[in-house]
């Protein structure tokens, strides 16, 4: 909006032309002419303001009538979610109705369910627990010495005792030898002192073959040493033969390489391997709950 200066400053001049206009009065016209240009300044600065300010309302409005729609739009999809998972929910209490399911005994079940797992959990605390202290009492048990030809060690609850042929038999033989004797009381010890453990002893050979009248293999000559351990803990020192298993593993269960001196040593070697009897595990699986769970409800 532009304010009409023009008819101000014609009758300013007209004025001047007509005839003589006295100093006050001229300096009077003239401060009304400053301000009324002062004021036209500005009356134009606040319009150019409101011309922007009403630029930026409009762009506003538009935002907010765009974030409207998409609100709408959203809260659309929502009801039609809402409905879609009240709808889900009114058929699975229909069918759970209509399914006759025993709440109760489904409950019971799995309290029971529960219980086992606890008792699960309980004997292989204990079983871990025993495990420990049989490795402990061993170790105690055994000399520095002996310790440089005996490892033991307790892998998934079980108790893998491993001796070095060096240290139990005669070079390129099965038979015991004299300085495996102390060695061996003090592991049968150990064995007599946990009788509800089963006791297997494992013979290993290298990838060397044997070369022995009275022997084909390293077959032959791992389970030889095997059933030498075994009628030593049975016959020496009176582990019950019951709880006694030998067997043999040739050159098939190495734990080294070998194509070096070292992993051939490491390979030659005897197990005694301790675990829990096997009636103790099917024990607990007698105690297992009964699986006659309802699996399936009707009409779902």
């Amino acid at each position: 909006m532009k304010h009409p200066i023009i008819p101000v400053a014609i009758l300013f001049s007209g004025l001047l032309m007509t005839g003589c206009v006295s100093s006050g009065k001229f300096k009077g016209l003239q401060l009304d002419y400053d301000k009324l240009q002062t004021e036209h300044r500005d009356l134009g600065q606040k319009y150019q303001q409101g011309q922007l300010e009403l630029a930026e309302g409009r762009t506003r409005i538009k935002s907010l009538e765009e974030q409207l729609a998409y609100e709408k739009a959203n809260n659309a999809q929502l009801k039609e979610a809402y409905a879609s998972l009240q709808k889900s929910l009114d058929n699975s209490i229909n069918q759970n109705s209509q399914g006759n399911v025993n709440i109760s005994k489904l409950v019971d079940e799995i309290n029971a369910s529960n219980k086992y797992i606890q008792h699960l959990v309980n004997t292989k605390n204990k079983s871990d627990s025993l495990n420990m202290v049989l490795t402990n009492n061993l170790t105690r048990s055994l000399s520095r010495e002996e310790m440089k030809d005996v490892d033991v060690q307790v892998l998934k609850g079980v108790v893998y005792i491993s001796l070095s042929d060096n240290m139990l038999y005669k070079s390129g033989s099965y038979e015991i030898s004299d300085k495996a004797g102390e060695t061996l009381s003090k592991i049968a010890k150990i064995i007599q002192d946990y009788r509800d453990y089963e006791v297997l002893i494992e013979g290993n050979t290298d990838s060397d073959p044997i070369s022995k009248p009275n022997i084909r293999n390293n077959w032959d000559l791992s389970a030889l040493r095997a059933s030498s351990v075994v009628q030593a803990l049975q016959s020496t020192y009176g582990v019950d033969p019951k709880r006694l298993t030998a067997g043999g593993r040739g050159e098939y269960n190495p734990i080294a390489d070998n194509a070096t001196a070292n992993g051939k040593m490491r390979n030659r070697r005897t197990q005694i391997i301790i675990t829990p009897k096997l009636d103790q595990f099917m024990e607990l699986i007698d105690k297992a709950p009964e699986t006659d769970t309802v699996n399936t409800v009707d009409g779902m």
